[in-house]
C-alpha cells in the first residue's frame, strides 16, 4: 500500500515537463490513486462481509500488480491517471480490511500491536518508494552498461512506477499463508473453522469463550443478514462514530500525505538540490519507520489515547515551526542563477530581479510572472525558489522529521487501531468503511490542492493551516476520545454503547 501510493512522490518531477502539467494536474497525478481508494473504501467492508476478508485482500494485491504495469507502460497522462487509479481500489480494499481483519484475528492483549503491524507495512512501503526512487535516479545518471542497455536514465520515473509489480506479487503470495478471519467465520455459521483460525492465531485458552462471546455479540443479527449504511448512524452509535470521523479527517488535516507524496518537492523548495532532495525523501521514510515500530512498542503498554495526545502535540508544534522558518526566508535573484540561465531564452528578462530581495514566497512568484512571463514562471518556479531561498534549511529538515516522527508514534497507526475497537461486531465492517472514506475523501483534498495551495497562499501559510488543524484536533483528543487498550472487542462494545 505503501508503496503503491508514495512512489509519486518521485514521480511528479519527471512527468511534470513531460506532459507539461499545471499544478491542478500535478495534484491530480498525485491524488487520483486516493479517489478510486475512497470509493473502494466505501464497498470494501460489504464486501469483506459478504466474501470473507482474505479474498478480498487477495484481489487488492491482483489489482495493485495491473496497476504497476500500466503505471509504468503509460503513453500519456490521461492512461497513468487510468493506471493509478485502478491501484487506488487495490490501496482503498486494504487500508479497511486488513486493520479490520488483523482486530479479528488477533487476542485482546497484542491486538493493538498486531493492528499496527499494517501501518508498519504500510510505512516500509513508503520507505523502501523513498530508496527505489533515489537508487534509479543514481543509477540513471551512473555509465553502467545494465543501466544504459535498460534506458533506466532515459525512463526513470516508468522504472520507479513499474517497481510496484514486486510488492504486489510479494503481499499476494503472504495471504496465501494466513487464515480466514474467526469473526467473519463465526458470522457465516462456520463455529468449527473459526476455531482452527483462533487457534493458528495463537489463543489455545481462551477458544470456546472467545467464540461464545463472538455469537452472542452478533445474536441480533441474522447470519445473511447485510448491514445498511443507516444503522451505523443510531443514536447509540452516534458517540462512537463522531469520534472516528474526526479522528479520520484530523489524520489527513495534519498534512501528513502532502509531506509523503511531495517530499522531494518541499526539499527542493527548501534549498535542497535535486539529489538532496531524493536523498532527505529516505530519512523522511527512515524516521517514518523507527517512530511506528516505537508505536508498535508501546501502543499496548501505555494505551491509545497518550500516545495520540503526546504525537499531535508533536505534531502541532512541527507545523507551527514549518511555517516560522518559511515565513522567515528570503529570495533573490544572484549573479549566479542568471549566468547559470544565460543560454535560456525562456527567461529573459530574470536578470531584472537581480540583487532584489522578496520576503514572500508569492511576491517573489508575481515577480518571476512578471519578467519572464507565468508560462515559463510555473515552468521554473520550483527551481528558481530553490536557487533564489536563503533560509535556515536545519531547522526546516528538523520540523519534518520531528513532525513525521510524531505522526508515525500516534495518529498513524493509533487512528486505525482505535477504528478496529470503536465499532460493534455486527456493523464493524460498514462502519470502519464509512470513516475510512471520509478519510480517505480528506486525504485526496490534501493531495490535489497542496501544489495549488503553495502557489497561491504560500509555504508558511499552507503550514500553518495544518498547524492549526492539529491545535483543534489535540483538544478534541484530550476531551471525548475514550481509552481502548487490553479489553476485547466484545467488552468495548458493551462500554462504547452505553456512552
Amino acid at each position: 500500500m505503501g508503496f503503491d501510493a508514495s512512489v509519486i512522490s518521485g514521480v511528479i518531477k519527471f512527468i511534470e515537463p513531460e506532459f507539461g502539467l499545471s499544478k491542478l494536474e500535478v495534484g491530480w497525478a498525485v491524488s487520483c490513486l486516493t479517489l478510486t481508494a475512497t470509493i473502494a473504501m466505501l464497498i470494501a467492508g460489504p464486501l469483506s462481509d459478504r466474501y470473507g476478508r482474505k479474498k478480498v485482500l487477495s484481489m487488492a494485491a491482483v489489482v495493485y500488480a495491473v496497476s504497476a504495469i500500466m503505471s509504468a507502460v503509460s503513453p500519456t497522462f490521461t492512461f497513468l491517471i487510468i493506471a493509478r487509479m485502478i491501484g487506488g481500489f487495490g490501496v482503498g480494499a486494504s487500508l479497511i480490511v486488513a486493520p479490520m481483519y488483523i482486530a479479528e484475528i488477533a487476542p485482546p492483549k497484542i491486538r493493538g500491536t498486531m493492528v499496527s503491524f499494517n501501518q508498519l507495512n504500510i510505512v516500509i512501503g513508503i520507505s523502501v518508494a523513498f530508496f527505489t526512487n533515489y537508487l534509479i535516479l543514481q543509477w540513471g545518471k551512473a555509465d553502467y552498461a545494465w543501466a544504459n542497455t535498460l534506458m533506466i536514465n532515459k525512463f526513470n520515473w516508468r522504472w520507479m512506477l513499474g517497481l510496484e509489480l514486486i510488492p504486489a506479487i510479494l503481499y499476494f503470495g503472504a495471504l496465501i499463508l494466513v487464515p480466514r478471519s474467526p469473526r467473519w467465520l463465526v458470522m457465516k455459521g462456520n463455529i468449527n473453522e473459526a476455531k482452527e483460525s483462533l487457534k493458528k492465531a495463537g489463543d489455545n485458552q481462551n477458544i470456546e469463550k472467545e467464540v461464545e462471546a463472538i455469537s452472542l455479540s452478533l445474536k441480533n443479527a441474522s447470519d445473511k443478514r447485510e448491514v445498511k449504511l443507516k444503522e451505523i448512524f443510531s443514536p447509540a452509535l452516534r458517540a462512537v462514530l463522531v469520534i472516528g470521523i474526526v479522528l479520520a479527517v484530523l489524520q489527513q488535516l495534519t498534512g501528513i500525505n502532502s509531506v509523503f507524496f511531495y517530499a522531494p518537492m518541499i526539499f527542493e523548495l527548501s534549498g535542497f538540490g535535486v539529489d538532496a532532495s531524493f536523498s532527505q525523501a529516505i530519512l523522511v521514510g527512515l524516521t517514518n519507520l523507527l517512530f511506528t515500530i516505537l508505536a508498535m512498542s508501546l501502543i499496548d503498554k501505555i494505551g491509545r489515547k497518550l500516545l495520540l495526545t503526546i504525537g499531535v502535540t508533536g505534531i502541532a508544534v512541527s507545523m507551527f515551526v514549518l511555517a516560522y522558518g518559511f515565513n522567515s526566508a528570503s529570495y533573490t535573484v544572484t549573479d549566479e542563477i542568471i549566468v547559470g540561465y544565460n543560454n535560456n531564452s525562456q527567461l529573459i528578462g530574470l536578470d531584472e530581479l537581480k540583487n532584489v530581495e522578496f520576503l514572500d514566497d508569492i511576491k517573489f512568484q508575481l515577480a518571476l510572472q512578471e519578467t519572464i512571463g507565468k508560462e515559463n514562471a510555473e515552468k521554473y518556479e520550483t527551481e528558481l525558489v530553490s536557487k533564489a531561498i536563503s533560509l535556515n534549511s536545519s531547522l526546516i529538515l528538523a520540523a519534518i522529521l520531528t513532525f513525521v516522527a510524531s505522526f508515525a508514534v500516534s495518529i498513524g497507526p493509533v487512528m486505525w487501531v482505535m477504528f478496529s475497537e470503536l465499532f460493534p461486531n455486527a456493523v464493524r465492517a460498514v462502519a470502519i468503511s464509512f470513516v475510512g472514506f471520509v478519510n480517505s475523501v480528506v486525504s485526496f483534498i490534501v493531495q490535489l490542492i497542496f501544489p495549488w495551495e503553495l502557489s497561491n497562499l504560500g509555504t508558511s501559510s499552507t503550514f500553518l493551516i495544518y498547524g492549526l488543524f492539529a491545535a483543534f484536533g489535540l483538544i478534541f483528543i484530550i476531551a471525548k476520545v475514550p481509552e481502548t487498550k487490553g479489553k476485547t472487542l466484545e467488552e468495548l462494545e458493551l462500554i462504547l454503547s452505553n456512552k
